[in-house]
Formats: structure tokens, C-alpha cells, sequence
């Protein structure tokens, strides 16, 4: 039988009533249910924070890693396991500050799997200080007076780094979001798909009412074409980053099609039992 809501839905601890990480975590797993994946075949690495949960409350193989993280050892995993759907989950703070390294170099790379980042504005899991995405003069507990920094564009960083698929989505808009994600997940190589995803509890900003009075749906544009690098560039300054809807998309080769020997047979699946003499001989030198 396929795989249904029920058998991806784990026990849900910390978050709090409202937050736009339910959405999230649902359109995650709506995706891979819509794509015909089973939980086995689906592998979610987290970062810190309140994003970093994804891979504890839902039911597939997951890893949650250190503050930032979560791209090297996605990567990794799905390198490793070639078969396997591959989705890094991370926040604004874990993917645009900390990690903010790894995401250009991922981007570039175009390794065959997809970033879903949630995007609050604010760091949540630590009460409510500024974060790389924190508008200029965001007052906060590290900002009282407003922040001084020229907060961090994720789409327009996506697009200087190279990524072969970008797509922005809000956390209110369920149907919308998981077509994206599932859009992403479909797409041969890196994707990116930025979620507004509001933070009841410290961000009182960028509300949910914040985002549907501002966003800018990219499908009701007349004429917008995606595989247009210069028009994606020319909405995203234009609207100051305020969309909805896929940003941008080109048809490239994936990563590992770059790779001299690359395995058709995933190395998750390698033989890798060694002989009892072999073995022995080892033990033998270090003992």
C-alpha cells in the first residue's frame, strides 16, 4: 500500500501552537507522499534550531546534525545513497548565518537534493534575538534599539551562488507550498525553496498577516518566464525579495555526473564484509 500522512507523522514536542513549521513539516511530507516515496526512501538532515525538529518529528530516515550543518552531511548522504531522496531542513539563522558557507558551495556544486529553509526572521529557539534575515532596524532582545546590519537577501544570494532551482513559499498557503517543495524534490539537482514560515511567539512583524498582504505571487506575473536569470534578478530587487512561487530554474547536470567511477549501484549498498584472515592481520599489527 502507498505510504499515507499517518505512517510520515511522528510525535510533535516543542513547537509552539500556530508556528509555521507545522505547514512546513506537512508540505515535506505531502510531497513525498504526492511523489510515491515511501518513509524508507526518504532521508531528512536538520540543523539547530526550531527547523532542526523536522527530522525528529517525522518518520524517515533523519539526522540532526550541528548549527549549520546540515548541507556537508546531506551531501554526503545522498552521494552515499544515490536512490535515496535527500532533504536538508534548516532556519534562516542555521542556513544563512552559521552555514551560510556551506549553502553558497552547495548551490554551486548542484548536488541532487533539496534545501527547504524556514524563514521567520528572528532566531526562535533561543527567545527572540535578531537574525541574518532581520530587516534593518528590527528591534529585538540583541537589537533594542533596531538592528544596525543590512539583513541577508536569500534569493538574491541563491542567484549569485549558482543555484540550478530557487523557489520562495508561505507557510500559510499549504497547497502552494508543497507543490513547491515537491517541484524541488523533483528537480535533478541542488533546490531551494526559502518558506516564510512567522514565528508567533517573538516575531510580531512578520506575522502571517504580514505575508499575505506583501507577497507577490510570480504565477500571476504576465510574461514572467523562470529559466530568465535577468528577469528572476530584476523581481526579486524589485520586490525586495517578496514573492511566491519559483523564482528561478535551469536544466543542468547534477554533481555526480561530473565523477569519474561514479558507482551505479548506490556505496550505501557495498559489499563491505571483510575477510576473517584480513581481519586477523590487522589485529595483529595494532593489538
Amino acid at each position: 500500500m502507498a505510504a499515507t500522512l499517518k505512517d510520515y507523522r511522528g510525535d510533535v514536542s516543542t513547537w509552539c501552537p500556530g508556528c509555521g513549521h507545522f505547514s512546513v513539516m506537512a508540505g515535506i511530507q505531502k510531497a513525498a507522499i504526492n511523489l510515491g516515496l515511501e518513509p524508507h526512501q526518504l532521508a531528512i538532515v536538520s540543523g539547530i534550531g526550531c527547523s532542526g525538529k523536522v527530522s525528529e518529528y517525522t518518520r524517515s530516515y533523519g539526522f540532526h546534525t550541528l548549527h549549520g550543518r546540515s548541507l556537508p552531511v546531506a551531501q554526503a548522504v545522498k552521494l552515499a545513497s544515490s536512490g535515496m531522496k535527500v532533504v536538508a531542513s534548516g532556519g534562516d539563522g542555521d542556513g544563512y548565518g552559521i552555514g551560510a558557507g556551506h549553502f553558497t558551495h552547495a548551490a554551486r556544486r548542484n548536488v541532487d537534493m533539496t534545501y527547504v529553509v524556514m524563514d521567520n526572521r528572528i532566531y526562535g529557539l533561543t527567545k527572540g534575538q535578531t537574525s541574518p534575515t532581520s530587516s534593518q532596524g528590527f528591534k529585538s532582545k540583541t537589537s533594542p534599539e533596531g538592528s544596525g546590519e543590512r539583513e541577508v537577501k536569500p534569493l538574491e544570494l541563491a542567484l549569485g551562488a549558482g543555484a540550478s532551482f530557487i523557489a520562495q513559499a508561505f507557510s500559510g498557503d499549504i497547497k502552494g507550498l508543497t507543490d513547491l517543495i515537491q517541484q524541488a524534490m523533483e528537480h535533478p539537482g541542488f533546490s531551494l525553496v526559502n518558506v516564510f514560515s512567522p514565528c508567533v511567539t517573538f516575531n510580531k512583524v512578520n506575522t502571517y498577516d504580514f505575508f499575505k498582504e506583501n507577497l507577490i505571487d510570480l504565477s500571476q506575473v504576465e510574461g514572467y518566464d523562470p529559466s530568465d536569470k535577468a528577469q528572476a534578478y530584476t523581481q526579486v530587487i524589485e520586490h525586495d525579495g517578496n514573492l511566491q512561487g519559483i523564482i528561478y530554474k535551469q536544466e543542468r547536470p547534477a554533481y555526480h555526473t561530473f565523477l569519474d567511477g561514479y558507482p551505479e549501484t548506490p556505496i550505501a549498498f557495498n559489499d563491505v564484509s571483510t575477510e576473517k584472515s584480513v581481519l586477523d592481520q590487522l589485529w595483529a599489527e595494532f593489538k
